[in-house]
């Protein structure tokens, strides 16, 4: 669902923002700016999986849920919001959470919170069941309006996995990809460990971590493919490993990175081959922007993967009317 109040006439776009937020993420009360002229809000809602994702950029707001409407009959959730630029605050039991671009906080739905965005808000928010968490209340109670800063190792793990999943939304809310469902439950388990080792039970947030390195692995590679930089030293960095953690995590889930990463890259060259946006583009440039820079070699890797050479598999597609065929690899 995309949000977007410029397309509204200024006296209905508070109304219809609240609707919207109403039905599809939580029932909050919505101060905007005195002059509706002035309402700038734009953004994304989706699911992945359990997770529901709302991507947002509003000026000024305050948001509330008030008692009355924690009270409502909604599902007992949890929500993550994860800064973008500027600067909020988010307020529950009794405690204040400044965020700046980077941080996280959590709010529960079923006690009143309050959103500060004073001077404007672009931000991810992700609703997640407290069922899906598996936390005692308590422990979630004690883990509200807490920052959990951009510096923290586990911290930044969490924040890229569910910034890498807002950022993809856009892209599969109206066609969503195949498996794109699964794509949350990396994020939820690394919140978890994030709140495990905030309480303090450090083995707990460890093995969840590792747990789900090679979904997260998996996503960041995909997210990645065109990148001819793209070395298992790159990937290990970026998720805070080393390369022999990396390699035995991956190989004990049956996963050879330099192998999957090629596949992977076929396979998106071969669906770009099929179709019509890239028919008056090169063989060559097509593998380039994919990650083979060496047009002989990817012709030859192809051929070897799909048993026909690049520019016949094109060919088969030249009459985008025709019924798609395929050949077995």
């Amino acid at each position: 669902m995309l949000i977007d109040s410029m397309a509204m006439a200024p006296g209905e776009r508070a109304e219809a923002i609240r609707e919207v937020i109403w039905s599809s993420v939580v029932r909050v009360e919505i101060t905007h700016q005195p002059d509706p002229r002035l309402i700038r809000t734009s953004g994304v809602i989706s699911r992945v999986g359990p997770l529901t994702v709302c991507s947002v950029r509003a000026n000024a707001t305050v948001v509330r849920r008030t008692s009355a409407l924690a009270r409502d009959d909604m599902e007992p959730s949890v929500f993550v919001g994860l800064q973008v630029t500027g600067s909020s605050m988010v307020v529950q039991d009794g405690r204040e959470a400044v965020l700046r671009p980077g941080d996280m906080a959590l709010y529960d739905t079923t006690r009143p919170y309050t959103l500060l965005n004073r001077d404007g808000i672009h931000q991810h928010y992700f609703r997640i069941p407290r069922a899906e968490l598996a936390l005692p209340e308590g422990a979630l109670k004690m883990a509200t309006a807490v920052p959990f800063d951009r510096r923290d190792p586990l911290a930044d793990l969490t924040a890229t996995c569910l910034r890498r999943i807002a950022r993809q939304q856009a892209r599969t809310a109206t066609s969503p990809a195949h498996g794109w469902e699964a794509a949350g439950r990396p994020g939820i388990e690394l919140l978890r460990a994030l709140i495990a080792a905030r309480l303090g039970d450090h083995r707990a947030a460890f093995q969840a971590a590792d747990e789900t390195l090679c979904l997260r692995v998996m996503d960041y590679v995909r997210a990645h493919l065109g990148d001819h930089d793209l070395t298992p030293a790159r990937v290990a960095a970026c998720h805070h490993v080393s390369l022999r953690q990396l390699y035995k995590v991956l190989s004990r889930n049956g996963v050879h990175l330099g192998e999957w990463i090629r596949s992977q890259r076929l396979e998106r060259c071969r669906a770009e081959l099929a179709s019509a946006s890239a028919r008056h583009r090169s063989i060559a440039s097509v593998g380039y922007q994919w990650g083979f820079p060496n047009a002989a070699h990817f012709s030859r890797a192809f051929k070897r993967a799909f048993g026909i050479s690049p520019g016949d598999w094109r060919a088969l597609h030249v009459d985008s009317n025709a019924s798609p065929r395929f050949l077995a690899p």
